[in-house]
Order: C-alpha cells, then structure tokens, then sequence
C-alpha cells in the first residue's frame, strides 16, 4: 500500500471558506464597496451574496475596519470614494478603477479589500500552515521575512535583500490578512440547523508580534502598509482558524507544496493555486466517492476561478491546461467531463489522495 506523502495540515473550515472569501470583483455575486458605520465605527466593506443553487456559495462579508478616523480622514475617504470606477474595476481591472483615487492610503485600501485572499496571499497562508506544523506552538508562527520572500521564488539583491517592491508587497499581503475581517454565519452549512443563527466575525492571521533590525524604532506595520515601502524583518502571527487543525478536521496538503510565484505574471493568473484550494475546499463540502472521485459543476468550477467572459475556447485552454499541470505535479490521476440534465456540464476528478487527504 502506498504511503501519504509527508503532509501539513490545514483547517478545513478555513479551506470552505477560501474561495468563497476571495471572490474575484468579476464575480457576479461580489457587490461593490461601501463604506458603513455602527455603533463601533466605521468600516469599509463588500459584499459577496449567496448563491442559492449551491451550498459553498453562502454569503459573506469582507471588511476593514477603519479605526481613530478624524472628520477630516473621514471626510477625505468619503471624496475619494466618490472617484471608484467600479465598472473599469470589474472590466479593465482593479488598478484602472482606483486611478483617479490620488490619496495612497485609500487607494491602498481600496486595493487590497477588491484583491484579498489572491491567490499569493493563498499560498503565504498554506506555507504558514506548514510552519505552523513544524513549530508545534498551537497556531502561533514565527518567521522572517526574508526567508519567505526566497520560498516565494523570488530573487535575492546584490547586498543579499530583496527588493523594496517585494518587501512592500509581503507586508501590505500580511496586514490585509491581519485587519480584514470575514463576516458570515457561525454554521454556514446548509445541513446546520442552526444556519445563519450566530454571526462569526474573523480575521485569516493576527499579527501578534514583529521585530525590525535595522530601522527606525518608530516603524508601524499599518503606516508602511498604507504609505510607504518598507517590511518587518520577522513577524509573529496566529492563524485563526486552528481549531479543526488542532481536533484533527483538516485537509492533508504534501510538505513538498511549491508557493513559488512566476515570474513577470499576475497573482490572478495563478490558476493552478485557485483550483487546487477549490479541489480541498470541495472535498470538504461534498463527500468523495470511492475515496477518490468528485464531481464539479463546469459552471461554478469557472466562477471559482473566475473565468469569465463571452471567449468559451481561452476558457477551456485555461482550465483544462491547469488540470494537466495538477496531473503533471501529483494532485490528480485525471479528470473528464460529463454531460448532465439541460446540457450543465460536470467535470469529474480523480484525486491523487497520497498528495491531498481528507481527516
């Protein structure tokens, strides 16, 4: 009998909700920004409305809590808000719809609320996880920066650092997944009774802890993720869902998991890391058969990875060249699809359960 590869585990409520909470602004279900105010301040937030023709396609809330605002920084969002292009955001990408926001912070904001839980920050989160299993301190990781900016692939300076952008990228990555805040119902499973009874409000990680070695003393996480360009050296963090982790509900990635970022390519090109975290996240919400099967929905395999648009034939080059790679690196022994009722395609998976395993 073969043996499972040397694994990692990850929380399996985390891995249903991934997909879910990163749904792309092209995602129809995804409504746009709003700024809204409680009795505990004010928030920046969107909106992912539930789809009710299947179960993983529940609601949820993804928001930033906007602490000690001045009238005037209240004012100052208020105005730029005013400036987003949510049509260009959804057609011509985020960055075209946030031009005319000048204000850094807010752009800033704006940015990493419509981009969160990509598929780089996916991959920072699973390295984590790993780490997590290594160190064995309960969900509480330690690491430094630069080591993962190197597991991450990318290229060492000549002075041995890594470049100001990458620095900044990882630290702006960090803080997004430490003050964005998920919003949704304690049992959000359809097969709870208790759906929707009790309201869940979560960050991915908390930043526990960072130590800088040579800069200022006054360095702030949150200032250098909202204005500037620079990164803490090591970070102490706690992942914050660890609970089905720690009792054993979790899914079995391979330690061998590559988070290597390409080259010269875009964090939403990624396709290879959306379908695997949806594969995972799926084998959560249904029940394979025989072990090894799954059967998707072509139509929410391509929302999920948010293929999207009037082009069918690019479509299914991506996907189907993205199963190859998954096939090329162990995860499936293959996949086909098949016709169903009213011509809805499904596409059926083999999964390779000595790379990813089911607790």
């Amino acid at each position: 009998m073969k043996q499972l590869e040397a694994a990692f585990p990850v929380d399996s409520q985390l891995l249903m909700v991934l997909p879910r909470a990163g749904a792309s602004v092209r995602n129809p279900d995804v409504r746009l920004p709003i700024l809204r105010s409680d009795v505990d301040g004010y928030y920046l937030e969107m909106r992912v409305e539930e789809d009710a023709q299947d179960d993983s396609e529940f609601s949820v809330i993804r928001r930033v809590p906007l602490e000690n605002l001045s009238d005037e920084e209240l004012a100052d969002i208020k105005a730029e808000y005013a400036n987003l292009d949510w049509s260009a955001c959804v057609n011509k990408g985020v960055s075209n719809g946030l031009e005319k926001i000048h204000d850094r912070r807010i752009q800033r904001m704006f940015m990493a609320l419509m981009t969160f839980l990509n598929p780089r920050q996916i991959s920072i989160i699973l390295y984590l996880y790993k780490l997590a299993a290594e160190q064995g301190n309960n969900g509480t990781v330690k690491f430094r920066s630069n080591d993962l900016l190197e597991i991450l692939g990318y290229t060492r300076t000549k002075d041995g650092g890594f470049a100001s952008k990458l620095r900044s990228q990882l630290n702006r990555d960090l803080v997004a997944l430490h003050r964005t805040e998920l919003v949704l119902a304690q049992s959000f499973k359809k097969t709870s009774l208790n759906r929707g009874a009790k309201v869940m409000i979560k960050s991915i990680l908390r930043i526990k802890d960072y130590e800088v070695d040579h800069a200022p003393r006054d360095f702030d996480i949150t200032k250098a993720a909202d204005y500037t360009y620079e990164l803490a050296d090591s970070y102490t963090i706690s992942l914050e869902f660890f609970d089905g982790t720690r009792n054993g509900d979790c899914v079995l990635f391979p330690n061998q998991f590559d988070i290597t970022q390409r080259l010269g390519s875009n964090a939403k090109c990624d396709y290879k890391t959306k379908l695997l975290i949806y594969l995972a996240s799926r084998m959560k919400w249904d029940t394979l058969t025989d072990g090894q099967f799954i059967s998707i929905s072509k139509q929410y395999l391509f929302k999920n990875l948010d293929l999207f648009g009037s082009n069918s034939s690019r479509n299914n080059q991506i996907f189907w060249r993205t199963v190859d790679e998954l096939k090329e690196e162990g995860y499936l022994f293959g996949a086909q699809e098949l016709s169903g009722k009213h011509r809805i395609s499904t596409i059926q998976f083999q999964i390779n359960s000595m790379k990813l395993k089911c607790k």
